[in-house]
Parts: structure tokens; sequence; C-alpha cells
């Protein structure tokens, strides 16, 4: 199941990086496409960090992170690879990969300062208040997506764009697919809890 569900993250994070580059209008707001399962990543994160604690998310939070920059690294390597006398499609390879190095720096500064904000505000809670499992999932999104955001669109268009709109814009996206996702992912978690402790109890009494 950990397993699992570090392998969701992690891909989760790369789906977002690679969909980015592609701004939708949603209800009169302007957003990446990545919006949608990027937001999803914070909660997969706090099950994550529930599951192995604030070390073991950091350890993923890293590892997710090197993932982030070899696949940024190697698609810049195939975009200036020379393209087969018969291949017509470099410019739409190019056009839909690659990134501006401010857009992958801006994604890059804004996942891990953010994703350690919000293993940071998952642990306080878990052991200062220790209850209300669905409130401090519900926190530690409400900040780490609003950092986010504040620094991806920071560092990505301050000059270009207006800035407020889009932080705005993104950050009520992140949090109604937060909602969403929060009781899904624990309901899920909860009937894993359950299938471990049936097969716990099953292999004790074969024995």
């Amino acid at each position: 199941m950990v397993i699992l569900l570090i392998a969701v993250y992690v891909a989760c994070e790369l789906i977002a990086n690679v969909t980015a580059s592609k701004p939708i209008a949603l209800l009169g707001i302007v957003v990446p496409a990545a919006v949608f399962i990027y937001a999803l990543t914070f909660t997969l994160l706090d099950l994550i960090n529930e599951l192995l604690g604030k070390a073991g998310a950091r350890k993923v939070i890293y590892a997710s992170l090197v993932a982030n920059i070899l696949l940024a690294a190697y698609v810049q390597f195939a975009i200036v690879l020379p393209p087969a006398d018969f291949y017509q499609g470099q410019d739409s390879f190019s056009g839909v990969l690659g990134s501006t190095p401010r857009i992958v720096l801006a994604s890059l500064v804004a996942y891990i300062v953010s994703s350690l904000v919000d293993a940071e505000i998952f642990a306080w809670w878990k052991q200062q208040v220790g209850r209300f499992k669905w409130a401090r999932v519900l926190l530690s999104n409400a900040v780490s997506t609003l950092v986010d955001s504040i620094i991806f669109i920071s560092i990505a268009f301050w000059g270009v764009m207006p800035v407020l709109p889009l932080v705005q814009g993104q950050y009520a996206v992140k949090m109604a697919v937060t909602v969403v996702s929060i009781p899904l992912i624990y309901l899920a978690r909860e009937t894993w809890l359950k299938d471990r402790a049936g097969a716990a109890l099953a292999s004790a009494t074969s024995l």
C-alpha cells in the first residue's frame, strides 16, 4: 500500500509538470491544466506523512524532486537531439514539452518549499492536537497550496501578466480539489487498514 501510494504521488507530480504548460479557462479564471492533479498531491503527501511520519514524507519529497529534475533535464536533452529527416513534429514537441527555464524553476522551487511546509504543518498538528484528522489535512493543504500558488505564479509570471488573479484562481481550484479528495483518500486508507488487520488476524489464527 505504501509503495503504491508513493508511486501514485510521484506519478502525479510528473504528470503535473508535463501538463502545466497548457493554460485552461475555467469558470472565468485561467489556471494551468495541471492544477487538478497537482492539488491532489498535497492530500497524498499528508497520507504518506501519516503512514511514514515526517522524516519519511521528507524522503519522498526529495525523491520526487529528483524525479522532476530528471524529467526536466531529459526533456530538454530530447528537444536538442537532431530529429530524423522524416519527423515533422519537432516544433510541436518543443512547444508542448519545452517549458521555459523560468517555468521549470518556478515549478521546482514552489514544489519543494510548499511540500516541506505541508509536511511540517501536518506533523505539528498530529503531535500537538492529535484529533480531527480531516482538519489537519485541510489546514496543511490550505497553507501549502497558498504558498505553492504564490511562489509559482510570482516566479513564472511576474512582470508578464497580473499575478494576483492567477494566484486567486489557482488557490480556489486547488482547495476545491482538496475538499473533494480528503474523504475519498481517507476512505481508501480505512479500507486498507481494515484489510491489513483482517489479514493479520487470519495469519495469527492459522498458526
